[in-house]
């Protein structure tokens, strides 16, 4: 028979409350793990488990223990956690990708050298592929060291596809813009004058254009570091649309190379060029929709929390984009090598770069050093929350329970032995619990359907914490 229970009070906690006591509860071991696995295996871990910042959307299990060290880090990537196929998608292309330029800089059978200024653009392109694959498994290995150094990593991450974004328009640049009949003054001037009747001479507009694209391109990549990384903050609601969209600026650099699809034949010139293009746009289209609708999770929470899960998928698509443009910028050099124009110069493709390099550095030391990760800041609000913890023990109430309405409209249905089966909750509860921490989107009147052990937390967005025998339970 099932039985209500009374709720019990509970103080209110702050946001490092939240994580402070989630990561208590991550560091305690599991009381079904001494019994079910030996002492050295670590269990893996709910949502509920792990502080705020580690949850995933409908992520639901599969979450490493917290802190991990470094051993413990690179020996999950050999277990079946939610984090497993994240590095290996990344890291086999990686040892591809360092195939493939150890190839083209030492064994294409070309005259030139690998040091040679032609292949300066090729050298920034291929550091940029480089760096994105070894920051993407660098921060999902290393990601459960510790809350600063999961940011630490994943701001590198951001960083790191800016820094592609913007060798991929160096190589651009150099490689294939010059072969288009769209930025040829001696072409652009009379096919104006032809299909508009402007008499406009393009020589002006076109110098200007090739005068702007690599500054441009350096500020979007500082600006797009920027916005990925104020995504990690609690102001930004949808934290993956964001991110998806400001990587999408960059590549509106590659705009001259379908506007010369539409306006030339593209296709019988450079089939290479053309073929290639296209079937990486519609792999970062692919990409894009996983990463922003996160299916196949969505739909059903829980049943790809270690395979199969939206962010893996995201890494294979983007992975066979860059595989893509990889092929197109090869042909591209293959062309400039045959009639090269004017070299490339050190300050044009490597002194960018190495600039890029240290503006975004000072843009992630600045996330860093916010209020969110300062250890000064951070002490001092662990003690006020271990104080108020205090005062809330010794006076039996708490001063402020901004979720106390909420309390009365949640149920949990337990079975005969008080195990808590799932959470009946209303829309109050939905829209202020889950929607605004993104850890799920419920309907109102929907059975959770999630099975919760007796005691765990639930975490109420981030502000307090209670405890699951602290909601009643509904008599059905």
């Amino acid at each position: 028979m099932l039985r209500r229970l009374q709720p019990r009070s509970a103080g209110t906690k702050g946001p490092r409350a939240t994580t402070e006591a989630a990561l208590e509860a991550a560091s305690r071991p599991h009381p079904s793990a001494s019994r079910d696995s030996p002492a050295s295996a670590k269990p893996l871990l709910r949502w509920d488990e792990v502080p705020d910042d580690f949850v995933e959307c409908f992520i639901l299990s599969g979450y490493r223990r917290l802190p991990c060290t470094v051993q413990e880090c690179l020996a999950s990537v050999l277990k079946p956690t939610n984090e497993t196929l994240n590095f290996w998608t990344h890291f086999i292309p990686l040892l591809l990708f360092l195939s493939k330029f150890c190839r083209l800089f030492f064994l294409s059978g070309r005259d030139v050298p690998f040091h040679h200024p032609w292949l300066l653009p090729l050298w920034c392109y291929a550091s940029g592929v480089l760096l994105t694959f070894a920051m993407s498994c660098t921060a999902h290995v290393f990601s459960c060291l510790s809350l600063r150094l999961r940011a630490a990593f994943f701001y590198l991450d951001y960083a790191s596809i800016s820094y592609y974004g913007f060798g991929s328009t160096v190589a651009y640049y150099y490689y294939l813009l010059p072969g288009l009949s769209l930025l040829d003054a001696r072409v652009m001037t009379p096919y104006v004058q032809q299909r508009l009747g402007w008499h406009v001479d393009c020589t002006r507009l076109i110098a200007a254009y090739r005068a702007l694209v690599l500054p441009v391109a350096f500020v979007l990549a500082v600006a797009c570091t920027v916005a990925c990384c104020k995504s990690r903050t609690d102001w930004c609601s949808y934290p993956f649309a964001l991110r998806t969209f400001v990587f999408v600026m960059p590549l509106s650099m590659a705009c001259p190379i379908m506007l010369e699809s539409w306006l030339f034949d593209l296709r019988g010139e450079n089939p290479t060029l053309f073929v290639h293009f296209y079937r990486r746009y519609f792999w970062l289209v692919v990409a894009a929709f996983f990463n922003v609708s996160k299916i196949p999770e969505r739909i059903q929470p829980g049943l790809f929390d270690i395979i199969g899960h939206s962010h893996q998928l995201f890494h294979i698509f983007t992975f066979l984009s860059i595989y893509d443009q990889v092929y197109y910028v090869e042909e591209g050099l293959r062309q400039f090598l045959k009639a090269p124009p004017a070299a490339p110069t050190f300050s044009g493709t490597v002194g960018y770069m190495l600039l890029l390099v240290v503006c975004l550095g000072l843009v992630i030391k600045k996330f860093l050093n916010s209020s969110e990760f300062s250890s000064k800041n951070l002490v001092m609000e662990n003690q006020k929350n271990k104080k108020a913890r205090l005062n809330d023990k010794g006076s039996g109430s708490s001063s402020s329970r901004p979720f106390q309405d909420i309390w009365t409209k949640m149920y949990r249905i337990v079975d005969t032995n008080n195990r808590s089966l799932c959470i009946l909750c209303n829309e109050t509860v939905v829209s202020r619990m889950w929607n605004v921490k993104r850890h799920f989107e419920i309907n109102h009147c929907q059975l959770l359907k999630k099975s919760i052990d007796e005691g765990r937390n639930i975490f109420l967005g981030s502000y307090t914490s209670i405890k699951v025998n602290q909601i009643p339970s509904l008599n059905l």
